[in-house]
């Protein structure tokens, strides 16, 4: 373990997700100041002294009703490298969920690779270290980032909460593309583990082109079993109705849908609302502030904060 100061600052608009990480660390969050200029930029300096500290600076970077994700991304990096000038022996930056990480490839000519600008964004403003939550690719995220990573995956969490459910029953995993199908594979092998039972797998055939989706293979046999089709994100959630239409149509005696980050974009009303799936499970790396109260209503929230505080301890050691 470090022996020198540990210091834990959470930013606007992730401050309860951090309280119930700085819970479980049984220290408290850190002072600082964040201003806001009439002309949208803005200003966060922190107001304890951090010189040879280890710093740890947890924000979320995903858009909600007042900051959109560039303005979160910006405002970790400018603090980050605030706490850089100000002395601190390290910066992590802690972000259960890392905006573009799903823009990890070319598919087309000329396209940005975005999960890499963003990794040189951060080692620009000296961040040593990025603690994040299941993201799309983690090959591509750890090839992108040239400082230290910490991956946490969500596989464990589901499993653990749908071995509770769903108990004696017969159970597939799913993933809604073949893209997906190394962290159903994950999910699958941690809840046969906790079961002690066979678990079954399947995936869809998923192409997308200008964002129009399509394909309608599902390989793998659903019939007689719980279908849980499992994912890293859940944005408008059409991906999702379009792979429990098709488990419910193969056979499938129940469908649920998880993913790690809810963000529920236009179209999740549809998701909620859509007969074919019995229940959704997501972690709290996104609070699902876009849903009604009613919609919400069929959501299970999942507590990744005991993850997120044994990756903090870990990066400590």
């Amino acid at each position: 373990m470090s022996q020198r100061p540990f210091t834990l600052f959470a930013l606007e608009g992730s401050r309860a997700f951090a309280q119930c990480v700085a819970g479980r660390l049984a220290i408290g969050l850190a002072s600082h100041e964040e201003r806001q200029f009439e002309d949208g930029e803005h200003k966060a300096r922190p107001l304890q002294n951090v010189q040879g500290h280890d710093t740890f600076v947890f924000h979320s970077l995903h858009g909600d009703d007042s900051q959109s994700a560039n303005d979160k991304l910006c405002r970790l990096l400018f603090f980050c490298g605030a706490l850089r000038d100000a002395g601190a022996s390290s910066v992590t930056a802690v972000v259960p969920y890392l905006c573009y990480a799903r823009k990890d490839r070319r598919t087309k000519s000329n396209d940005p690779i975005t999960t890499r600008y963003v990794a040189a964004l951060f080692e620009a403003v000296g961040i040593n270290r990025v603690i994040t939550v299941e993201v799309h690719n983690v090959a591509a995220f750890e090839n992108a980032f040239r400082c230290q990573t910490i991956h946490i995956e969500f596989a464990p969490l589901i499993a653990a909460h749908f071995a509770h459910l769903l108990r004696d029953q017969a159970i597939v995993a799913v993933s809604p593309d073949a893209g997906g199908a190394k962290r159903e594979e994950r999910f699958r092998q941690e809840l046969q583990r906790l079961t002690g039972r066979d678990v079954g797998s399947a995936f869809m055939e998923k192409s997308r082109s200008g964002g129009v989706v399509s394909g309608s293979l599902l390989a793998g046999d659903v019939r007689g079993r719980v279908a849980v089709i499992v994912d890293d994100l859940i944005s408008t959630g059409g991906t999702l109705v379009r792979a429990a239409r098709a488990c419910h149509a193969a056979g499938a005696t129940k469908v649920f849908a998880a993913a790690a980050h809810g963000l529920f974009m236009s179209g999740a009303p549809e998701l909620m609302a859509e007969p074919s799936i019995e229940g959704i499970a997501v972690a709290n790396t996104v609070p699902p502030f876009r849903l009604p109260p009613a919609d919400a209503a069929r959501l299970t929230i999942l507590d990744a904060g005991d993850s997120v505080a044994a990756a903090i301890s870990s990066a400590r050691a």
